[in-house]
């Protein structure tokens, strides 16, 4: 997709800030952060929404979560707890329509989110 921005970052024409990169995933820090920490969470594949997520493609979603994971531990998450969050389309907060996973954290998150 050569208009999405996220797209413009796998293929390097945009330089986010890189926290973890693998052949299929790509993490970054957020430009807005809502938290100390917050790290985007994209596949490289272009997919527009959660509804959009191909259900066969397991090893995809797994390699989401893992990428998750791992940011969570880089970051020093992993022992206070963070918040991952998928947003979808307009009511659901969406602004760019590339799938991505928000990791939020280094201070305690109340729930319901303000």
């Amino acid at each position: 997709m050569s208009d999405c921005l996220f797209c413009k970052m796998v293929a390097g024409d945009i330089k986010p800030n890189i926290v973890l990169e693998t052949d299929h995933v790509l993490a970054f820090r957020d430009i807005r952060p809502q938290a100390p920490t917050h790290v985007l969470v994209i596949p490289k594949q272009h997919i527009a929404t959660l509804d959009d997520f191909p259900a066969e493609n397991v090893p995809l979603a797994g390699a989401l979560l893992a990428a998750v994971q791992q940011v969570a531990k880089l970051e020093g998450l992993d022992r206070d707890g963070y918040r991952t969050v998928i947003n979808c389309r307009a009511n659901g907060g969406q602004e760019v329509y590339h799938l991505h996973l928000h990791v939020l954290g280094g201070r305690a998150l109340h729930w319901p989110p303000g």
